[in-house]
């Protein structure tokens, strides 16, 4: 399986690089569908016992395969066969040794779009995808995996603040105050010492604290792991922190001053996902009694694509895995025309393609969060997906469902000015 040999101007084998999960995200959102091939190819870049990468078999094999499939000399399989050199190209010669993850996005087409993502987080399974527009589920997942969150290691006279994101640090401040020594001392001479120590860990504490309230509110930090001395220094920090740091507190770690930055990266990320498994958990389950009682939240596909296509969705919640997604294709399919979706989409409802869209239209229309849940058991009864509301829709704009001459559910919750707007752009 060899690289086409394609003529290509090497001017344009250069890529927009970036290192950012979410910048990627933003840029590939804007991309419009296309009528020729978008390749979205996302790679598990860890290097093997021999420090080597393993992938371009993978690549060449899989993208030879599906070049076939386009009529030769045909538009899309000249602008496929150039995307193929390109990133073949870059894979032999650019990629950098420390990268864990690869995501990859080209259609020479369309502006000789080329945009490649080197992160220091990776991939689980190699994957290519081959739409009219960027396949965005796994490069989401990503991002929900390694969300930003911040961590105090501290003793009594020194600390260090990391902020970690997408597997990396992101950040680091140090404060270091002075080092209060013990003296063999006794009587109220003892006692003074023993005030005049404590009062300089208190202000250690509360700088370290100042430090930690001005990252967190810049950041817009959302989760705070403690990291020290559960017994001396730990209880002072939490003394001087306000309600707001102290409700994002997470896990405490009991780790030394100077632990490798690699070990507490790796201990508090396993903190950070014990969290997020209690967190999941929870999260469906007020879902789900917020469906029950027919309040904010909607449940299964189509519901969820409606919601997510109207902008009422604060939260969706999906399984991690699009083969855990089970819905009504006739319903899936009546959302989509409803809101103008087109044809090409409409025609490969598979499980990914379902649970791309849903992913696209949380970022795109609901500026949504977006939670993976791991275990699929929990959204099981559901679909495999769900949406948590910001408002529901008023009875006047929808249909109820009970009644025999009722419109079909799917177009029950979409609100009427969207079903016009939509049929008259069909028009």
């Amino acid at each position: 399986m060899s690289t086409p040999n394609a003529g290509i101007d090497t001017r344009k084998e250069i890529a927009s690089e970036t290192i950012s999960p979410e910048k990627m995200m933003q840029r590939l959102l804007e991309f419009e569908p296309a009528s020729a091939p978008v390749i979205s190819l996302y790679l598990d870049a860890r290097a093997d016992e021999h420090g080597r990468h393993n992938f371009l078999p993978f690549v060449r094999k899989q993208l030879t395969e599906r070049g076939k499939t386009y009529a030769a000399h045909s538009r899309e399989r000249a602008s496929f066969e150039e995307d193929f050199v390109r990133i073949a190209r870059y894979l032999e010669n650019d990629v950098r040794s420390s990268v864990q993850g690869l995501a990859m996005f080209a259609c020479a087409a369309v502006d000789d779009f080329f945009k490649v993502g080197q992160f220091d987080a990776p991939f689980e399974h190699n994957r290519l995808f081959v739409y009219d527009r960027p396949h965005v589920y796994p490069l989401a997942r990503l991002i929900d995996q390694y969300r930003c969150y911040a961590v105090v290691l501290a003793d009594t006279n020194r600390a260090y603040l990391f902020v970690f994101a997408s597997y990396r640090e992101m950040e680091r401040q140090g404060v270091e105050n002075v080092k209060t020594k013990k003296a063999k001392v006794g009587g109220w001479s003892q006692a003074r010492y023993q005030r005049h120590r404590e009062n300089y860990h208190l202000h250690h504490a509360k700088e370290v604290i100042d430090v930690l309230e001005r990252t967190v509110r810049e950041e817009a930090i959302e989760s705070i792991i403690l990291a020290g001395d559960e017994q001396t220094v730990i209880p002072i920090l939490r003394e001087q922190m306000p309600k707001v740091l102290s409700e994002k507190v997470i896990d405490v770690l009991s780790l030394g001053i100077d632990t490798p930055e690699h070990e507490l990266l790796e201990e508090s990320l396993n903190a950070f996902r014990r969290h997020d498994t209690l967190t999941d958990m929870q999260q469906v389950e007020r879902l789900l009694n917020e469906y029950r009682a027919d309040d904010l939240a909607v449940a299964g596909v189509p519901e969820t694509l409606a919601a997510l296509s109207n902008g009422q969705v604060e939260e969706l919640l999906i399984a991690a895995s699009p083969a855990s997604l089970q819905y009504d294709e006739t319903e899936v399919t009546k959302v989509l025309q409803l809101y103008g979706a087109d044809e090409e989409l409409r025609a490969q409802l598979d499980q990914r393609t379902v649970a791309d869209e849903l992913v696209r239209r949380a970022k795109q229309f609901s500026s949504a969060r977006v939670t993976f849940v791991e275990d699929a058991s929990l959204l099981e009864p559901v679909g495999g997906v769900g949406a948590l509301l910001r408002y529901r829709i008023s009875a006047e704009s929808a249909a109820p469902y009970e009644q025999p001459d009722a419109a079909p559910r799917a177009e029950a919750l979409t609100p009427k000015s969207s079903r016009q707007k939509a049929e008259s752009r069909r028009q």
